[in-house]
């Protein structure tokens, strides 16, 4: 594979510049952005090119700028995959609120995120029951949502909890759309350590499906509710009368407490 200052010095051959041409057209655009940081120095250029030296980030917007090359792929020659940025911050957990300023603007080539999602439904889905939406999908269209890029959509698909579904509040409020990982269908029994962090499950029973924490004894599945619920647990014969159809990784809710009650009431 080609290192990127070999790369870099064949952009320049194609144009036939020359190192002088390149320090000249570089003190042009440092002369226009007021910084003397990207103009580049016929020694400088020498290093990049020969030594594998990596230019700082004013010296390669100007290289890019100079050779007509996109920025983001010039980066990556570099190791730095800017389609991964997003992938990367959700991977990390920050103590404190804060909001996401990226994916909302292209980045040279690397698009701001798609993800596929369900835009048309099966007319007749009821949805006061939770249901295993990815079975009702008609149609599918692209949305923006870089935060997605690290995640395996390949294995996940998507249920709904409906309106009459009060099984896992406040945990998972009626009316949300979850994420579900088909590849996590084995029970697990521990590695948590309070009941927000437990895995929740959906189920696919005779009558539906159902969200829940589980245990498995035997041939027996606990269906558990979120206490606050005022549910009751619900007991299934495993593996005839219920099947785990995968973990709950993602939720989207709506925040609208006054209808909450209202439908609760």
């Amino acid at each position: 594979m080609d290192e990127p200052g070999q790369k870099l010095k064949r952009a320049r051959e194609r144009l036939g510049l020359r190192y002088r041409d390149v320090e000249e057209f570089s003190q042009q655009i440092a002369d226009r952005r007021k910084n003397g940081e990207f103009m580049i120095a016929i020694s400088r250029l020498s290093d990049i090119e020969n030594r594998g030296v990596v230019p700082n980030i004013f010296k390669l917007y100007s290289l890019c700028a100079i050779y007509r090359l996109d920025l983001a792929e010039v980066v990556g020659w570099y190791g730095v995959d800017v389609g991964q940025l997003a992938g990367d911050a959700a991977a990390l957990a920050p103590d404190k609120t804060h909001l996401v300023g990226f994916g909302r603007e292209n980045f040279g080539k690397v698009q701001a995120g798609e993800v596929q999602v369900p835009i048309s439904l099966d007319p007749g889905l009821d949805l006061s029951k939770t249901t295993f939406l990815s079975r009702f999908i008609q149609s599918w269209g692209m949305l923006p949502l870089m935060l997605v890029s690290g995640m395996d959509l390949r294995n996940h698909r998507y249920a709904y909890v409906g309106q009459d579904d009060w099984f896992m509040y406040p945990t998972l409020t009626p009316g949300s759309l979850l994420l579900i990982d088909e590849t996590r269908r084995k029970v697990a029994t521990s590695g948590w350590t309070y009941e927000g962090d437990r895995p929740i499950y959906l189920l696919e029973h005779r009558d539906g499906w159902l969200c829940a924490w589980c245990s498995v004894t035997g041939e027996t599945l606990i269906a558990q509710p979120n206490p606050a619920s005022g549910c009751v647990p619900v007991v299934f014969a495993y593996p005839s009368g219920v099947e785990v159809i995968g973990q709950v990784t993602g939720v989207a809710k709506g925040l609208d407490p006054g209808r909450r009650r209202h439908i609760r009431s």
